[in-house]
């Protein structure tokens, strides 16, 4: 296993475990699976282990294998605070007790705001007093690293990284995902500070594996250097040395032993041309179910009604490329969260967007077929209910 630093020189494997798609029988985690799989990777020399507090079973059942085995010393646990759910500063300290005893810790080397998105949210934590019960926790020791974990746009993300003094953040990053989300200028960004960058999704959830196009599939299994549709998601990510660790949700032996080859056998600089040229075929194979042909190049916004285009786009052409599901849940998280609004159906009609768009969209007209398929009358009804809920006084 090869190893990356943090911002205080201590070291973080390349691969971490995603703890939230272990195997369940009858509902519940399979202990004894999770425990074998858990236990190999340490063996591998994997020292970090990213859970929430939302993922059901996850923080118990890894607090009970890592007691069990008496390695909690020689591991890295990362969880997150459920900021959505937090009203007053009691809440914080609530949950955060909550965490520790479901982990079987006095201490969480990385403790993670989770899910933000928007400023708004980072702001109404700073009004409860978050600066200063973080500045307690890592004084006493609970709390060793601070950080955020980041659904939204790219302008955005870096907003979020200038607004405190982090010691790392997790986005989600992968090949098709490099001018969306935070995206590589959001890496960068995080790189030029010396900010350790955690990845999620790495495989769009298994979507780049399972359910990729037959022509991609085609590119792939011709691949010279015979490396798997994940083998060379993981190495396109672990090329970029801002890239401190990759999370993987692994469920098998079997991928754990694998994905540990490539974490022992990776150098940073190690793409040619022809294995860029080659994710580039890859991306355009999986881009042709593209709705709209959106870039994410931001040539539209700002918008003077507050539309986030880009975004907006991005959910739409998930819909068609992943599932509609999972672009309608991008939706919520990403645009129909925020404090401030920035939904298709705010859009005006005043076409200053499209005078700028490289790519020549239709964007007015594209956006009412995004509206429309992103946003259904029940999801309409729900995100007024959560925007209630979140944003009440």
């Amino acid at each position: 296993m090869k190893y990356r630093k943090n911002r205080v020189g201590g070291d973080i494997s390349l691969l971490g475990y995603g703890c939230m798609r272990f195997t369940k029988n009858g509902g519940t985690i399979d202990f004894d699976k999770a425990e074998k799989e858990i236990m190999r990777a340490y063996e591998l020399g994997v020292n970090y282990y990213d859970t929430a507090y939302i993922y059901p079973g996850s923080e118990v059942l890894i607090g009970e294998i890592f007691e069990k085995n008496h390695i909690r010393e020689k591991i890295q646990i990362a969880t997150k605070l459920p900021q959505y759910l937090i009203a007053n500063r009691a809440a914080i300290d609530k949950y955060f007790n909550e965490q520790c005893e479901r982990l079987r810790t006095d201490y969480i080397d990385y403790y993670l705001m989770h899910m933000l998105s928007d400023i708004e949210a980072w702001e109404k934590l700073k009004r409860l007093g978050i600066e200063e019960w973080i500045a307690e926790k890592k004084a006493s020791g609970q709390i060793k690293h601070i950080g955020f974990s980041f659904h939204g746009n790219t302008d955005m993300f870096i907003e979020i990284l200038n607004a405190y003094d982090w010691d790392f953040c997790q986005i989600q990053y992968n090949y098709l995902d490099e001018v969306s989300q935070a995206g590589r200028r959001g890496l960068e960004a995080a790189g030029e500070k010396g900010i350790p960058v955690i990845i999620m999704e790495p495989l769009r959830g298994g979507k780049l594996v399972s359910l990729l196009p037959d022509k991609a599939k085609k590119l792939i299994a011709e691949d010279e250097k015979k490396r798997t549709a994940a083998e060379l998601a993981f190495r396109w990510l672990w090329d970029q040395p801002q890239v401190t660790c990759v999370l993987s949700g692994m469920n098998s032996i079997e991928m754990v032993e694998e994905n540990c080859r490539i974490a022992s056998e990776v150098e940073v600089g190690e793409f040619t041309e022809k294995d860029f040229e080659l994710i580039g075929k890859i991306r355009d194979s999986i881009n042709e179910n593209l709705k709209v042909g959106c870039t994410g190049c931001g040539y539209c916004t700002p918008c003077p009604r507050g539309v986030d285009i880009p975004s907006i786009f991005r959910c739409y052409n998930a819909m068609y490329m992943d599932d509609k599901g999972t672009g309608r849940q991008e939706f919520l998280r990403i645009v129909g969260m925020r404090k401030e609004p920035a939904l298709p159906s705010q859009c005006v009609e005043c076409g200053k967007c499209e005078s700028h768009c490289p790519q020549h969209i239709h964007i007015i007209e594209e956006l009412k077929k995004a509206d429309k398929a992103l946003n259904p009358w029940y999801y309409r009804i729900f995100l007024f209910a959560a925007r209630k809920f979140l944003y009440r006084k």
